[in-house]
């Protein structure tokens, strides 16, 4: 699987709600990190069985429902890719409507994720809690 692929691979894995999936979609030894994370949310994650952790209780906090804005931007290496998106659904516990823009910067090797990292908004994810 090639980056491009993979991206709306794993969209469609977070509409299921399937975080099993998603994170299977990482090599054993992948990594995701989140650069603007605040104090009390983790900044990296290393290996699959972590990231696999980390997703388990996702669709508890979230219902993704769509992605109405979705743009792969390709680079000059044919194993990276920058996407933007947004992504539409509720915040389960309280029951908020949720529209989000995420910028990720994923590396693939040997058709898994060998590195994500997510550029979000920590202010926002803040303000619905």
């Amino acid at each position: 699987m090639t980056a491009g692929d993979l991206v709306p691979r794993a969209l469609q894995l977070l509409l299921d709600k399937d975080m099993l999936g998603f994170a299977g979609l990482w090599a054993v030894d992948g990594v995701m990190e989140f650069p603007f994370a605040p104090p009390g949310y983790p900044s990296r994650l290393e290996g699959r069985a972590a990231i696999e952790d980390h997703l388990r209780d996702y669709p508890k906090m979230l219902n993704i429902q769509g992605f109405p804005a979705q743009v792969v931007h390709r680079s000059v290496d044919p194993d990276v890719v920058v996407v933007e998106f947004d992504a539409e659904g509720v915040v389960v516990p309280t029951g908020k409507p949720y529209r989000f823009s995420y910028i990720a910067v994923i590396t693939v090797r040997d058709g898994e994720i060998a590195s994500y990292r997510d550029y979000w908004n920590p202010l926002y994810a803040q303000e619905l809690s």
